[in-house]
């Protein structure tokens, strides 16, 4: 009995023979390894008394440290034990900041399957930050501006708020809280956390540790508005033109953060626009403009482009920030896959909206939202929510269901969508509670 004890909290890395075994948790309180040269932390130099001379060691260590390497190995970065998570986005990942500034309010039946009652995310439930953090064995982040029920900001704070842009906010904007602002945002966070930790322990358990700030992970899932909403007033040449700009601002963020102590970035490429029934009752109409799966082209290109250019710029900054950890995740194809798939996984509607009204195939209209009772043509009509949640990929004709999330997340946790990929290197899939 103690040896199985001692097996399913202990994990054994062996990087010569990478075939998938079993599962692992996210904390162990050891980790014995067995490899070669491509998880060698010194074995070889220690024992035969060979001498790696510079440049080995010179991007991390500053000199050689016995890896084969110029730096840190696979084995190196396999961290998932982080102690608190910053999070930056959109409604993708908002827990509550834009219903906690008072802009909107969501009605039931959002938050219905897990919380019971309006959480503040768009959906009917939990969203992938939530399952990530359940499966770091970390609680729900709590929205910045969440004042109300003593929330703790220990293990970390989401400025995520619905409809921002990477761009700076203009006048028609959903959201004035752009990745700009919400860096400040948390610039401020974390200059009253340490004023308040340095008063005394007794603001201990609701923020977090000062170490925290270099030590936790940051979060992004941004973009999304930015491409949905230059389409009301832009052409696809002029929007892919604009990408560039985007990603410019992106990076500044990131580089203001890095400056303040992150070095764990944990990015979010964009899904495909083109098959959120939103977009497809508003562009399209003409059947050319949709492609075999009755996703609208030109948003999704413009994804692509996105996200081929977010994936080059991570790349970039690995290269510059050689003391950090910069990882970029493939949203858009396990949503895509998801949408072409369905079947498989479950659901039985890949594009009409749970909650909305007008029927199929869309049971999207722009006049009312998912919980909203409206007079249109004469006659109250509500948009109500479908008998079982679990069957749609899409929930409002924007974001996506609790159980598409559920899926989205348990992809993003087996480390295949990830530059770079770590489940190639482990011979492992994550242990998911969910």
């Amino acid at each position: 009995m103690t040896n199985n004890k001692i097996l399913f909290k202990t994990i054994c890395i062996v990087s010569i023979f990478l075939s998938p075994v079993s599962s692992i948790e996210f904390n162990y309180p050891a980790v014995f390894n067995f490899g070669d040269s491509n998880s060698d932390t010194g074995e070889l130099v220690a024992g035969l008394g060979i001498r790696l001379e510079p440049p080995y060691g010179q991007t991390y260590f500053k000199s050689p440290s016995g890896r084969f390497c110029d730096g840190r190995l696979i084995l190196d970065f396999l961290n998932f034990n982080f102690p608190a998570v910053f999070n930056f986005g959109d409604s993708n990942s908002d827990t509550g900041e834009l219903i906690a500034l008072g802009i909107e309010h969501i009605d039931p039946p959002y938050g219905q399957n897990y919380f019971k009652t309006p959480s503040g995310r768009y959906c009917d439930g939990r969203l992938i930050i939530d399952f990530f953090l359940d499966a770091m064995d970390l609680p729900f982040l709590n929205a910045y501006l969440d004042s109300i029920g003593l929330p703790s900001f220990q293990k970390g704070c989401n400025f995520a708020a619905a409809g921002s842009t990477i761009l700076p906010a203009n006048p028609t904007s959903v959201s004035p809280f752009s990745f700009g602002v919400q860096v400040n945002q948390f610039f401020r966070f974390k200059s009253r956390v340490i004023q308040l930790l340095a008063k005394g322990k007794k603001f201990i358990k609701y923020l977090p540790a000062e170490d925290f700030f270099t030590k936790g992970l940051y979060m992004f899932d941004i973009g999304q508005n930015d491409l949905a909403g230059a389409f009301y007033s832009k052409s696809l040449d002029q929007i892919l033109a604009s990408i560039p700009t985007i990603l410019q601002e992106f990076e500044n963020g990131l580089k203001r953060l890095y400056d303040q102590g992150a070095r764990n970035f944990w990015v979010h490429n964009t899904g495909p626009l083109g098959c959120l029934a939103q977009n497809i009752a508003k562009f399209g109409t003409d059947p050319s403009s949709l492609d075999e799966l009755g996703c609208v082209k030109g948003h999704n290109l413009a994804a692509k482009h996105l996200n081929l250019q977010l994936q080059a710029l991570c790349t970039k900054l690995r290269g510059q920030y050689t003391d950090s950890n910069i990882t970029y995740v493939d949203i858009y194809t396990i949503k895509s896959n998801l949408i072409a798939n369905y079947s498989r996984y479950g659901f039985e509607q890949p594009i009409m909206a749970c909650c909305g009204y007008g029927g199929p195939p869309l049971n999207y209209d722009s006049r009312i939202s998912c919980g909203q009772t409206k007079v249109l043509n004469g006659t109250t009509i509500t948009a109500q929510g479908c008998s079982d949640s679990t069957e749609n990929v899409n929930w409002d004709g924007i974001h996506y269901s609790e159980a598409a999330n559920q899926y989205v997340s348990s992809q993003i946790l087996t480390g295949k969508y990830s530059d770079p990929p770590f489940s190639e290197n482990m011979p492992f899939l994550l242990k998911l509670k969910f």
